[in-house]
């Protein structure tokens, strides 16, 4: 966290130098957020062709847009654009900032663009990050809304999946059909991290409070009703998915779904107004929808499908993002995402900084912001493993370079040579302090990618009728460099019990660290020839994948030692330790 708040601060020096502003007027995100004029959502929603007739507005600054708002003759003409970046680290690569600010330099030069991102969770906030809404000049609008409840989409989540919980856990204590429940696989989940509720056991304290069981929690970014929202194509398509859930197993094996509980219905209608994507602005007043929130380690990462489409309805160029590097959150927008809706990527933009490549590179997190070639050389290879992935599904590249103010001259000019000689379009990066001026460079390496060489039609990193186990197999040993996969005792009984059935070929979704290709989040650089364990499989059968959990990996974080959460304050009316 030390180093964290040390990046923001020299992030804020930054804008300071290259904005001309005196060192004493330091602006921090928040700062900036509240400075920027915000123009009405209807005038926003205005500027993209929607009548403030069909909005649903949260106040002055936030609407929710209704899903039968998309246009799938536009789809088609839009320009979809994926960012993803190298293996994160500690030193942060700043992929949501990028992605905002991309959008901002295709506007400032004639391109209509709108982004589409994922919405914070409450967790990471109050946890590590102190807020997920992009940072600088390159942020969307309003922060301190979209940060904390927004427009109540993760507590409608929330709620819907421990109504879900209460009515399972009704039925064990008084059941009204003959079916009888030998194995409940269903948890609850909190948008918080809190390490003391992985494992709990509930109905405790005498027979009129309900059978004694085993549970625990998951976060709400892993719910599996997370995964069906930013999944589903609409509203009948969100219900047939929630009836399609797997609860719990019959004692004669049987799947015990949400339709075998009578109330997808109920679940539906408390969902109704979450599934529609939410407008917002950036802070050059364009348009943005924020819906959704898979984290890409413990779930597939990526925005919801019908904010991507109402992006893609509205504007020339679609920017959307996948959470972490490109061996999780682009390898899953492509196989889950894209497989299922059939969208194809013109391009790919992959972030990198030269303080994450040194990292990668062996140099000492306190010596990263020094001058260090042969550090960031050997970190290089992490950039190169992407960037041999994303050509295996045939996509089109572009390097953002996310400038830091201790970037040094040769740095870059090493990154950017490294790229050149080999076809790799390269660009500087500067929209956290520049705001779209600083990404006008990369919009314009993009357009030029996108017109004269823009990606194939995808490959996939596996086949439909695939097994599973292939699947993972297929994924750790081609994508990550895996020398072969191990399953442990929970996940063979898993793969042995969807065996012969339609399940045994959905897509796969793996949990895993960010902070590696492999399963060890020490392991930087570029992995390889190591042994991919696979602890234990999760059958999404309402999302429609399979969550295949390796390493030490847990769908509930913990707290850090010194949480942002001691930061989080409201003085005068106003909130800060927002960033």
């Amino acid at each position: 966290m030390i180093f964290f708040n040390q990046s923001i601060r020299f992030f804020s020096k930054y804008i300071c130098y290259f904005c001309k502003h005196n060192i004493n007027k330091i602006k921090i995100d928040i700062q900036i957020a509240r400075e920027t004029p915000l123009k009405k959502i209807t005038e926003v929603a205005s500027s993209i062709g929607i009548s403030s007739d069909d909005l649903h507005t949260y106040g002055h600054y936030m609407a929710k847009v209704p899903v039968t708002l998309f246009d799938n003759e536009k789809i088609k003409k839009s320009n979809l654009i994926l960012v993803t970046a190298i293996t994160p680290t500690k030193a942060g690569i700043g992929k949501t900032t990028v992605s905002i600010g991309l959008a901002l330099g295709l506007n400032r030069i004639g391109k209509k663009a709108i982004v589409a991102l994922r919405e914070p969770s409450l967790g990471p906030v109050f946890g590590m990050k102190g807020g997920a809404a992009g940072g600088g000049y390159s942020q969307v609008l309003p922060m301190e809304n979209i940060n904390l409840h927004f427009t109540g989409d993760f507590h409608a989540i929330t709620s819907a999946h421990n109504t879900i919980s209460a009515l399972l856990d009704n039925y064990i204590y008084q059941p009204d059909s003959p079916k009888r429940l030998k194995e409940v696989v269903w948890k609850r989940v909190l948008d918080v991290n809190d390490r003391n509720l992985r494992y709990v056991v509930t109905g405790l304290n005498g027979a009129t409070n309900g059978v004694t069981q085993e549970s625990g929690f998951d976060i709400t970014p892993a719910s599996e009703l997370m995964a069906i929202l930013c999944l589903a194509e609409n509203l009948e398509d969100l219900r047939r998915r929630i009836e399609n859930i797997t609860l719990a197993y019959t004692t004669e094996g049987e799947p015990f779904t949400v339709k075998d509980l009578g109330i997808a219905g109920a679940i539906t209608v408390l969902l109704k107004d979450a599934v529609n994507p939410n407008l917002v602005q950036t802070t050059e007043n364009t348009a943005a929808f924020v819906h959704g929130g898979p984290f890409a380690n413990i779930a597939h990462g990526c925005n919801s499908l019908l904010a991507t489409k109402m992006a893609m309805s509205h504007g020339e160029y679609a920017i959307t993002e996948a959470g972490f590097g490109a061996d999780l959150g682009a390898e899953k927008f492509f196989d889950i995402v894209c497989r299922k809706s059939g969208l194809q990527p013109k391009a790919t933009v992959i972030v990198a900084t030269a303080q994450g490549l040194k990292m990668h590179g062996d140099t000492p997190i306190d010596k990263i912001k020094e001058e260090d070639i042969e550090g960031l050389t050997k970190g290089l290879a992490n950039l190169q493993k992407h960037i041999d992935n994303l050509s295996k599904f045939g996509q089109t590249i572009v390097v953002a370079f996310n400038r830091f103010p201790t970037d040094t001259d040769r740095e870059i000019e090493l990154v950017r040579k490294y790229c050149s000689d080999r076809g790799i379009r390269f660009a500087i990066n500067e929209a956290f302090a520049e705001g779209g001026k600083g990404a006008e460079a990369l919009a314009r390496q993009l357009i030029d990618a996108v017109e004269k060489e823009p990606s194939k039609p995808l490959t996939f990193a596996y086949e439909d009728n695939d097994s599973v186990k292939v699947k993972i197999e297929k994924i750790a040993m081609n994508i990550y460099g895996a020398r072969d996969v191990v399953f442990g005792d929970k996940a063979i009984k898993v793969l042995n019990k969807i065996k012969g059935t339609q399940l045994d070929h959905l897509p796969v979704c793996i949990a895993k660290t960010q902070f590696s290709f492999s399963a060890d989040p020490k392991a930087y650089g570029v992995a390889s020839g190591f042994r991919f364990k696979v602890t234990d499989l999760v059958v999404n059968s309402g999302a429609e994948f399979v969550v295949a959990i390796a390493g030490e990996i847990m769908r509930m974080p913990g707290l850090p030692k010194n949480p942002q959460a001691r930061y989080i304050d409201i003085v005068d009316g106003q909130i800060e330790g927002l960033s």
